[in-house]
């Protein structure tokens, strides 16, 4: 027991030492990613049309809907994982209940694992770096499932992560990125009542475009796209190692109380065996007197 107490530990300040490094990456890049997000905002409604591409079409009838749930690789994260497995299964019943089939993404080994076990059929897998995710893993992930929504294979893709407040706290948070017409592009109320607030007050204020606002919002969308997966993945790996660090630190706190428990029935067994002896031994001098 005190081994594997050495082992969460040991496991609890490595999550501790990592988590660090993963707040920093997040924090620097919420502000660039809220800043695409509402520079796709602003072009989307100067726009007065949708660019005529394929990954801005709006389908009439969507008949596959595309899930892309983010886990991690590893597992003793307590409930990180579990909880993104079931608002996933929990949004396909809603969306199968609609009469509308899903196509499964999972990032991470447990994600896949589960989905696997469960005999769901994962379209795409990918897994290897929730530890520290780069840039070029949210671009392979977005390349493959903007192609899926240009090919016809998905009508919209939803995505389902982990977003960090604090190691005590993560919640599960889930997305819209496809297509632009229904994505989260507007962030919650808040950010909305803020932008109507802004917009009564300047009155739409000048904005220049060059090129025209179309041809903007035709290159932002990919970017987008990337940078909102990006960021889902720095999201759940601050998570990750936020549970993790949590749940080890629980453990190592359980196994303490454990011990101690132990101890104390290993020292009362031994007190009872040392009595018994001792009654032995005065009982064996009595016979001989």
């Amino acid at each position: 027991m005190k081994n594997i107490q050495k082992i969460t530990r040991a496991m609890e300040m490595v999550s501790a030492a990592r988590l660090r490094r993963a707040e920093q990456r997040i924090e620097e890049l919420r502000p660039y990613a809220e800043g695409i997000r509402k520079m796709t905002r602003r072009a989307a409604e100067a726009a007065e049309r949708i660019p005529n591409l394929p990954v801005l079409e709006e389908r009439e009838q969507v008949k596959n809907v595309g899930l892309l749930l983010i886990t991690s690789d590893r597992g003793l994260a307590g409930a990180f994982n579990s909880q993104i497995n079931r608002a996933g299964n929990n949004r396909a019943r809603e969306i199968e209940g609609e009469g509308t089939n899903v196509a499964w993404y999972a990032s991470g080994r447990r994600g896949v694992s589960t989905l696997e076990f469960r005999g769901r059929e994962v379209v795409g897998t990918y897994t290897g770096f929730t530890d520290r995710p780069s840039y070029a893993d949210a671009r392979n992930i977005a390349g493959d499932v903007t192609s899926a929504y240009v090919d016809g294979e998905i009508d919209r893709l939803e995505i389902i992560y982990n977003h960090y407040v604090s190691p005590m706290t993560q919640t599960v948070s889930h997305e819209t990125l496809l297509p632009l017409q229904q994505a989260d592009i507007l962030g919650d109320e808040e950010e909305e009542a803020e932008h109507r607030d802004e917009e009564s007050q300047h009155k739409r204020a000048l904005w220049i475009y060059e090129p025209e606002p179309e041809e903007i919002l035709a290159r932002l969308v990919p970017d987008y796209v990337e940078i909102s997966i990006y960021r889902a993945l720095l999201e759940s790996t601050a998570s990750e190692h936020g549970a993790r660090m949590t749940a080890m630190r629980n453990a190592s706190e359980n196994a303490s109380d454990l011990i101690d428990d132990l101890t104390l029935e290993m020292n009362r067994q031994r007190q009872a065996e040392i009595t018994q002896e001792i009654m032995e031994v005065v009982a064996g001098a009595e016979g001989l007197r």
